[in-house]
């Protein structure tokens, strides 16, 4: 590699890295960023901030040219947004490290996310109240953090205010709406789930514990 070339490969990554602290840096904390932009040196990996997505709060996905990208909505709090960033990059890394036929969520992410994300436990970065949580949480991480519900819970008091309940704290019998406008009653609960009927069509579906919504008064 001559001495031109070099430079100019150099000045690259550096207009990389400036253009990576400025998309992050108003949705994470200052203590977290220069973690976070070491785990993204990567030239083939790209980040998107994205408008809020009803049923994801990120994904990662392998582009057909071989690159990577990550997505994550632009309206969660910092703190839901570092969790969510570290979880897609865990499937970059798991993807690196173990090849493309593992299972999305299967051991080799998990203890890719548990890795990654243990230098982030720290009272610098999370508020005391989250650290006890986020501990019980990463000795077994699921696909998704809201189906902790203490931890979903807890979350959602960083959010801003808004008028939505989590699917547990409706009422029995009590209509709530989802964002697309569907009514339900509330129903019983399963061992997991809670049943609740479509009030225009009669048919019965099972809801996750923390999914956000409006009750109909």
């Amino acid at each position: 590699m001559n001495f031109a070339f070099k430079e100019l490969f150099s000045t690259n990554k550096s207009f990389i890295f400036t253009v990576m602290h400025n998309k992050l840096q108003n949705y994470i904390s200052a203590q977290a960023l220069p973690q976070v932009l070491n785990l993204l040196k990567h030239d083939n990996l790209t980040i998107k901030i994205k408008n809020e997505r009803k049923t994801r709060h990120g994904d990662y996905m392998r582009l057909p040219n071989g690159k990577h990208q990550i997505s994550i909505n632009s309206n969660l709090n910092k703190h839901r947004f570092l969790i969510t960033l570290i979880h897609e990059i865990a499937h970059f890394e798991a993807y690196n490290n173990y090849g493309r036929f593992i299972k999305p969520h299967g051991i080799e992410w998990k203890r890719t996310f548990q890795h990654i994300m243990l230098p982030f436990l720290n009272p610098e970065i999370f508020p005391n109240q989250l650290l006890p949580l986020l501990a019980n949480h990463f000795k077994n991480p699921k696909a998704s953090s809201d189906t902790d519900t203490h931890l979903a819970l807890a979350l959602k008091h960083f959010d801003e205010p808004n008028n939505n309940n989590y699917v547990f704290e409706v009422p029995l019998g009590q209509t709530f709406k989802l964002y697309n406008g569907k009514v339900f009653k509330m129903g019983h609960k399963r061992v997991k789930r809670y049943e609740c009927v479509e009030i225009k069509t009669g048919k019965l579906y099972l809801f996750n514990p923390n999914a956000e919504v409006e009750l109909v008064k």
